[in-house]
């Protein structure tokens, strides 16, 4: 682990234990829980704790990969469209603002195993599990958590505990602030109105709330180190054994390669025309092949005879084999992670190819997707309630109902094997050229209906004219 990540844990363990003497809460998610997440997210960072210098132990870290091409394959052609009302238009305009970050939330999420998105006035922030304290769950659901904002003015570090929760069938938030030397010093609590955070009450209620004031995004799989919690696990939890192996058969391969370059051992005698002085040490072997700017992988012997004067040695690599046993680590990695075999390769292009295969072969990364896709829309559904109703207290945009459309890429869509299928369609007249011609030669409804038109045969008249 990094010294930053330490330095950062242990900020993040004092606040939660400032939240608890504060708030009187009990913690839902376990210390195991929390140090495993921990732990996987120093991988995914690039820092897992098998890098080790004297074992020439590197990460190619995969984990990063992992999570990345779920986010990837998630937000796939994926829109998100708000409708219905002056306050739909508003909502709309706060999920274009951060649609092109989604991607990068869902990857953090798959990463973290949770992540949160709520409202921080004029925008939306995204927390990770190090920057809130889970106080409560209904039907594994988060509804009671406690956030930690930081700011820094200066010489003086300002913090802030946001807690959130039900009180009845009240929405309370009460906002504690503390000013210090650094990012850990709670010692000293101030008025909320001396902070960065003047704007903020110290306590508020509100009525009339259904849900939680954020938008919660887990990973799909159930949680096995802590199934009291209603956080998820990072998607590569359960591979993390395979991850290890992937790097130490990787940095094996890479240090085999590294070190199998031709060696030629060569009588220094032979490096000095006729009658010449015998180079005896090496510095002056080295500046002689130098000189005749031979290859450094020529090195000096000393011969007694004419066999002796020259041998080459060419290492044999085991390239085919590790290579094959990489790939075989791979596809464990990404079954465990959710992916179909055959999704992640080494050394061979793979993954989603064609609507048939994917049919017979990729059906586990499709549920995967769809799981994960499913989460994501119950994260940004709670994110635009609650963005409503903060638009309700501050008065941002008029009232009134907003539906929420979501429409998701198809992962196994093919554009060559749709084109094909709709141009079939033409031909057998099931529907008109023109619509043909909108969908995959991007022209106006107007302008492809013209030209369909005007290629149109001429019917003749009676009199003998087209028309």
């Amino acid at each position: 682990m990094s010294i930053l990540s330490t330095v950062k844990g242990w900020v993040t363990m004092l606040l939660k234990k400032k939240a608890k003497e504060e708030f009187d809460i009990a913690p839902i998610c376990s210390a195991q829980m929390e140090e495993w997440v921990q732990e996987c997210v120093s991988i995914y960072q690039g820092n897992p704790s098998w890098i080790s210098e004297d074992d020439h132990i590197d990460t190619v870290n995969f984990a990063k990969s992992v999570c990345s091409e779920v986010a990837r394959l998630a937000m796939l052609a994926t829109s998100i469209t708000v409708d219905g009302s002056a306050r739909a238009e508003w909502l709309q305009e706060q999920v274009e603002r951060i649609y092109y970050q989604l991607r990068e939330w869902v990857e953090y999420g798959c990463a973290y195993g949770t992540i949160i998105l709520k409202p921080d006035g004029e925008t939306v922030r995204m927390y990770t599990p190090e920057e809130f304290e889970v106080t409560a769950e209904t039907d594994g659901k988060i509804t009671g958590v406690v956030f930690h904002n930081w700011k820094k003015i200066g010489d003086d570090w300002y913090t802030l505990l946001e807690y959130h929760r039900f009180e009845g069938k009240q929405y309370a938030i009460t906002n504690k602030c503390y000013v210090g030397t650094h990012a850990d010093d709670t010692n000293k609590q101030i008025d909320i109105s001396l902070s960065p955070w003047a704007g903020l009450a110290e306590d508020v209620y509100i009525d009339n709330v259904d849900g939680m004031l954020f938008g919660g995004f887990r990973t799909p799989q159930a949680n096995n180190i802590d199934m009291a919690s209603p956080c998820g696990l990072p998607i590569f939890s359960e591979a993390v054994q395979e991850l290890r192996d992937l790097d130490i058969a990787y940095s094996r391969n890479a240090e085999e390669i590294f070190d199998s370059s031709r060696t030629v051992l060569l009588d220094s005698d032979t490096l000095l025309p006729t009658g010449g002085r015998v180079v005896k040490s090496a510095a002056a072997f080295e500046h002689r092949r130098d000189m005749m700017k031979l290859p450094r992988t020529v090195k000096n012997v000393q011969g007694d005879g004419k066999e002796t004067l020259y041998q080459e040695i060419n290492p044999q690599l085991n390239t085919e084999m590790r290579l094959k046993g990489l790939d075989a680590l791979l596809n464990q990695i990404g079954y465990k992670a959710g992916f179909s075999n055959g999704h992640f390769v080494f050394n061979e292009s793979g993954g989603i190819q064609t609507a048939t295969q994917v049919e017979a072969d990729q059906q586990r990364t499709i549920q995967l997707i769809k799981d994960v896709r499913d989460k994501l829309e119950g994260c940004v559904s709670g994110l635009i309630y609650a963005l409503s109703v903060m638009a309700d207290l501050y008065g941002f945009a008029p009232a009134g109902v907003y539906e929420v459309v979501y429409d998701f890429g198809d992962i196994t869509y093919n554009r060559e094997e749709d084109r094909a299928r709709w141009w079939g369609y033409v031909q057998a007249g099931k529907v008109p050229a023109w619509m043909f011609f909108v969908k995959f030669e991007g022209m106006s409804e107007e302008d492809a209906k013209a030209m369909v038109e005007e290629a149109a045969p001429k019917q003749p008249t009676l009199f003998g004219r087209e028309e």
